[in-house]
């Protein structure tokens, strides 16, 4: 099998696999890996019996218990497919309807919902945060949603075990605590700093705009008119149908359940469950004018720049970037306690790639070896 090395390096994906062995008891590892429900077009049926291959052999090699991937181009979702186990207890294999936590890629899905109230007027970027949340905190330097949005506000991220949080918070206001009485890092706009913190922030700021509790607004104004069905945030306290497992690698490299944690204090910068065609769908969504206006995706998209003139590679909830060949990049990635996801697009080529897996640790090359593959083969067909 011919393997594409074209790499996507400003999107951050990786130059590390998932490590571990994946230790199956049973059937071969073709009956364990092959896919349970997947649909595709004929015409790219070679770029993506060549994925296909290519995924479940890294999947063997790295101890990836279960992946799905979907692969848009133009405005049709032309692969979808589930990998492996979304319950190795249970045998439960992963189909295109399994759920898996998509960590920050939920920044990119709530970006659309900060786009929405930028369009009719009720959010300012530039106005001080204290404008719809008037309780947070005064810092020595006023604070944006804009900054918030592109990691300049200068609010810090985790730290110690807190991404290992299973408290719940009732409110995103509650679970401003966590860091609101924190001083900032730096003077906004002097530096980039990735904090998920701040877009806990910044929903409690999209609320005071919007009038409207968070994640009601998220599920009435992105979620359903965009058709995103298996998006939803990851109650602990609710039953989700095919909700997948969650895995982490142990000491000795075998797979082990990953740690209880309750993601309820960073919906808008990490809580979010979803599937890979949900995240096609959404990306298509905004790779032209339409559920949100020219201007507003130029808003999100472009990337904010520093003081001193320098680039962040992040625009408000998406990244940027540029590969070997020329060609702009966006999208987002997300590592969640039992989740790791990534989702690229490569508006040259109408392009989407989104993946997940349900295991903890750097994001797969999955999504970055698929996309490669489909995009050689674009560059191959088109005139």
């Amino acid at each position: 099998m011919t393997r594409s090395t074209k790499t996507f390096p400003a999107l951050g994906l990786l130059a590390g696999l998932l490590a571990g062995p994946l230790l199956m008891p049973g059937s071969s590892a073709a009956q364990q890996l092959r896919l349970a429900e997947a649909h595709s077009g004929d015409d790219y049926r070679g770029p993506i019996e060549t994925s296909r291959a290519l995924i479940v052999e890294i999947m063997e090699a790295e101890g990836v218990p279960g992946a799905s991937v979907a692969v848009g181009i133009g405005d049709e979702v032309v692969w979808s497919e589930g990998f492996g186990w979304a319950s190795i207890e249970n045998g439960v294999p992963v189909t295109t309807l399994t759920k898996f936590r998509i960590g920050s890629v939920s920044k990119t899905i709530t970006a659309s919902g900060v786009g929405l109230l930028i369009e009719r007027g009720q959010l300012d970027l530039d106005a001080p945060v204290q404008t719809y949340v008037p309780d947070f905190p005064e810092k020595r330097w006023p604070i944006t949603t804009r900054q918030l949005g592109g990691h300049t506000a200068g609010i810090r991220h985790y730290r110690g075990m807190e991404m290992l949080s299973s408290r719940n918070y009732r409110t995103v206001d509650a679970g401003l605590e966590i860091f609101a009485e924190d001083t900032l890092m730096f003077e906004p706009e002097t530096n980039y700093s990735y904090s998920s913190y701040g877009w806990n922030l910044l929903s409690a700021v999209m609320e005071g705009a919007s009038g409207t509790e968070f994640l009601a607004f998220m599920r009435d104004e992105v979620f359903e008119p965009l058709g995103l069905r298996h998006t939803l945030a990851d109650h602990n306290d609710s039953i989700v149908a095919h909700r997948t497992e969650f895995y982490e690698h142990g000491p000795d490299g075998g797979i082990v359940n990953a740690p209880y944690v309750d993601n309820s204090y960073k919906w808008a910068g990490g809580g979010f469950l979803s599937t890979p065609e949900d995240l096609v769908r959404f990306a298509q969504a905004h790779m032209a004018p339409g559920f949100l206006e020219a201007e507003t995706l130029r808003e999100l998209q472009t990337a904010q720049t520093l003081r001193n003139g320098e680039s962040t590679n992040y625009g408000i909830g998406w990244r940027t970037g540029t590969q070997d060949d020329g060609d702009i990049t966006l999208g987002h990635s997300g590592g969640s306690v039992g989740g790791t996801t990534l989702l690229i697009i490569v508006p040259e080529h109408d392009l989407v790639v989104a993946g997940v897996v349900n295991i903890s640790g750097p994001a797969s090359p999955i999504v970055n070896q698929v996309a490669a593959i489909f995009e050689e083969y674009l560059e191959g067909t088109r005139p």
